[in-house]
């Protein structure tokens, strides 16, 4: 489900906000050719789509909300994902499943789920170090006082599967998710 708030729940039909937001779902380039026929292409795939316009305000009036779900019953798995488009073409993530970031995908990008634990922080980026990994930005969001918390790693370097594995080992890391739309 996509909800639309501010000036995109009046216009994103026409702007072909819809559209392009279901492209880049399917992993398509911003000159795609087959954008146009995204959402059909999406309902072939047996992707169900919905799109509502969003209640409550947010700061920024072209914000969007992705409620996505894959799997049934206790396979399921879901993501939720704020973003807002800041012009030319670009935009931002602000919020993944309830947790305020930042971030561009402009870079290589790793989401660190984790427990709010002293040293959790320096010892992710002992990890990156290790791995000659420059972090080009950072946003740490938690919950409550060693509660559940969220790190997002904006990269310099690109993702290595020893990387992901040494981070993923760390005490108190529940989950990692990369977004690697660097390479196009």
């Amino acid at each position: 489900m996509v909800l639309f708030y501010g000036s995109f729940a009046a216009t994103y039909q026409g702007h072909g906000t819809d559209v392009a937001i279901i492209g880049g779902l399917l992993d398509y380039q911003t000159d795609n050719p087959r954008i146009p026929r995204a959402l059909e292409a999406a309902e072939e795939s047996g992707m169900a789509i919905a799109f509502r316009e969003g209640k409550g305000l947010f700061s920024h009036p072209n914000t969007a909300k992705l409620i996505l779900s894959s799997g049934d019953g206790e396979d399921q798995e879901e993501l939720t994902m704020t973003g807002v488009s800041i012009g030319g073409g670009n935009i931002e993530i602000i919020a993944i499943d309830g947790f305020t970031v930042r971030m561009s995908g402009n870079y290589p990008t790793i989401a660190v789920r984790h427990k709010d634990w002293t040293g959790i922080i320096a010892s992710v980026s002992d990890v990156m170090r290790r791995h000659a990994c420059n972090i080009a930005h950072m946003t740490v969001d938690r919950k409550a006082r060693s509660g559940d918390a969220l790190t997002v790693l904006e990269l310099d370097g690109d993702l290595d599967e020893a990387l992901l594995r040494e981070l993923s080992a760390l005490d108190n890391v529940e989950a990692i998710r990369q977004v690697d739309l660097s390479k196009g």
